[in-house]
């Protein structure tokens, strides 16, 4: 947009010195209560930093350093024939992504490491309690956790964290030529923790249909991107997901409901939501009991955003057209000190692209986009979210300000083997980047997710948790 410079033509050629005085007196007033403003709302950000334990803040700093990554590739070799070469000349080279994306690259081998680094409960020694992001995640049993495209729910009940996701446990196939990767609806998987490390496989929660071929979770559909809350009206818990056709053509939402957290949930019906499309999707809790959906819209055009019914099971008619035109998907909506905070994802397929944050004051809008989160790394892995996909993000219990970025780095040559980005994101310092439709840096904090190739939460954050 462009802005047309009302200055450039002075306007001390039509007025006294009186009145430019008045003037200057006003603009100089306006100055001193914009800076009462911005000092009495810093100051207000200190007290509420004061309170929190001064543990937090020792133990947090280290997740809030910038780590940095260094990898480097050899150039995939020429496997043609010298003729061949001469006559055709030396292959194009090829970007990272795609590299990425090929099974047989070295690139792919690097961000998919082997069984031999996998962690897990069983594992004992100095690694227990850490996080290493893309490596291969086990649970309990020594299984690997298929739970992709999840979120997760606390449940104040039983004191547990229980994640829900995609069981992808199948094999790898493309239905004709040139369409996506899938693998058949086999469920929803959920596992239980009480540590967010340590997690038992819960079971399929909800399963694939084998023989109904009308049935929308028939095996050959698809199922992605499942979240749960639970209804303190109805005391019942409420899955939501995207359910679509093999062609990604029926773009609508399914709802499931069961009496305990870990199934078996009993599923409803499909719907599209406000009589639009929808595909990637999340809903969200807010701290009065509403509910929202959030989801994909308009051939992933654009956001939209409504309240749903208070039991949970249906959208009201109520919608916002959000990020028109912007062509973001795979929303992770979550709420800090009064602001609603968003992180989504361009529009590329199986490929990684640049997350951007998004902050509003009301979750009905209007939202502004802040940027790139993704901090430390290097380039590469923060112009791909490092490597992954945004799916939720976790509050930590016990440390304000502090969450768990949960993503997913998807596999598309063997979905079942696609890893799990789990980064501390927090909330804090000002913002680095103006906003795009405002003038201005927004008052907010800034968001950002930290890169580490190893982390843990802090130790004690359980009994912060319970104070």
């Amino acid at each position: 947009m462009t802005i047309r410079n009302k200055h450039s033509k002075s306007s001390a050629f039509h007025c006294n010195a009186g009145s430019r005085y008045s003037a200057l007196a006003v603009w100089i007033l306006i100055g001193f209560l914009l800076m009462v403003y911005f000092y009495s709302h810093v100051h207000q950000n200190d007290k509420e930093d004061i309170l929190l334990p001064s543990s937090h803040l020792v133990n947090t700093r280290e997740l809030e350093e910038a780590e940095e990554a260094r990898f480097y590739f050899a150039p995939p070799k020429d496997r043609r024939s010298p003729r061949a070469v001469k006559r055709k000349g030396p292959r194009k080279q090829t970007s990272i992504i795609h590299e990425f994306l090929d099974e047989s690259s070295q690139v792919h081998a690097y961000f998919f490491p082997n069984r031999k680094t996998a962690i897990g409960p069983l594992k004992e020694g100095n690694d227990s309690m850490y996080f290493y992001p893309g490596q291969l995640w086990l649970d309990t049993d020594g299984n690997p956790i298929q739970a992709h495209g999840g979120g997760i729910l606390y449940d104040d009940k039983t004191a547990t964290y229980y994640w829900y996701g995609e069981n992808k446990n199948g094999p790898t196939y493309h239905a004709y030529k040139k369409s996506a990767a899938r693998v058949d609806i086999i469920g929803v998987s959920c596992y239980s923790s009480k540590d967010l490390w340590r997690w038992t496989n819960e079971g399929v929660v909800l399963r694939g249909e084998e023989t109904n071929i009308t049935h929308d979770l028939h095996k050959s559909n698809v199922l992605e991107r499942p979240k749960v809350i639970y209804n303190d009206k109805t005391d019942q818990y409420i899955m939501w997901m995207h359910i679509d056709d093999v062609n990604y053509t029926k773009a609508s939402v399914g709802v499931a409901i069961s009496d305990s957290p870990t199934g078996p949930f009993t599923y409803l019906y499909s719907m599209r939501p406000h009589y639009w499309d929808s595909r990637d999707m999340t809903i969200f809790k807010d701290d009065d009991g509403k509910a929202y959906i959030i989801y994909s819209c308009r051939d992933n055009s654009e956001l939209h955003i409504g309240p749903l019914t208070d039991d949970y099971l249906n959208v009201t008619r109520v919608m916002k057209r959000i990020l028109v035109g912007r062509h973001r998907e795979a929303p992770a909506l979550f709420k800090h000190q009064g602001i609603y905070y968003m992180i989504t994802s361009g529009c590329t397929g199986w490929a990684p692209n640049r997350a951007q944050a998004h902050a509003a004051e009301s979750i009905m809008g209007p939202w502004e986009t802040m940027g790139n989160p993704c901090v430390g790394g290097n380039m590469v892995l923060r112009l791909t979210t490092f490597f992954s996909q945004s799916t939720f993000v976790v509050p930590i219990r016990g440390l304000p300000g502090t969450f768990i970025f949960m993503a997913d780095r998807w596999n598309p040559a063997e979905l079942k083997d696609s890893r799990y980005v789990w980064l501390p994101l927090t909330i804090g310092g000002l913002a680095d980047e103006p906003l795009e439709y405002s003038f201005g840096f927004p008052y907010w904090p800034r968001v950002s997710i930290y890169w580490h190739k190893r982390w843990r939460l802090p130790e004690g954050w359980r009994t912060e948790e319970t104070r």
